[in-house]
């Protein structure tokens, strides 16, 4: 192995590093857009703490990106709002895909079964419109990694920035 590919993320640890940076920069945005609604006191502690460490997280993450292959700055700016919905919508029918996969392999009752199945084909194709509404936008340019992976870094950045 040559010292430069020691720099080089491999693809596969790329895509990894994209699904969590781009799962964690959501759900960072969330609590901070909530924050501000929530009166208990408790809570209101476990949710700086959370986004602490999702802070912390993203820094670090961050540090990788220009290891990525392909990896280049963005430089267009979305409409935040809208991009964020999106994915956030597509975040979480990726989630529900998965949690009815798990569902499916703990049941044994077959009325049971067959509901989640259904459920579950319910859930691919709610996935599929997301993803294709934000492909068709530009906000998922899953075809592009560089700038797939730009996209990460600004809705990273642009989370850390955030005040709550």
């Amino acid at each position: 192995m040559t010292q430069d590919q020691r720099r080089t993320l491999a693809w596969h640890e790329t895509m990894e590093l994209h699904e969590i940076v781009a799962f964690q920069s959501i759900g960072l945005m969330k609590l901070k857009m909530s924050f501000k609604k929530v009166e208990d006191q408790e809570l209101r502690e476990l949710y700086r703490k959370c986004i602490g460490e999702l802070e912390g997280n993203l820094n670090e993450l961050l540090k990788f990106y220009p290891s990525a292959p392909g990896y280049q700055t963005r430089d267009a700016e979305t409409r935040q709002d809208v991009s964020f919905f999106a994915a956030d919508l597509l975040a979480f029918s990726k989630e529900l895909v998965r949690c009815m996969a798990v569902a499916i392999t703990e049941t044994a009752t077959p009325a049971l079964r067959k509901t989640f199945t259904n459920q579950l084909n319910a859930a691919i194709h709610g996935h599929e419109r997301a993803y294709q509404y934000m492909h068709k936008h530009g906000y998922y340019p899953s075809y592009d990694l560089g700038h797939l992976l730009g996209q990460d870094v600004h809705n990273a950045q642009h989370a850390l920035k955030m005040k709550y």
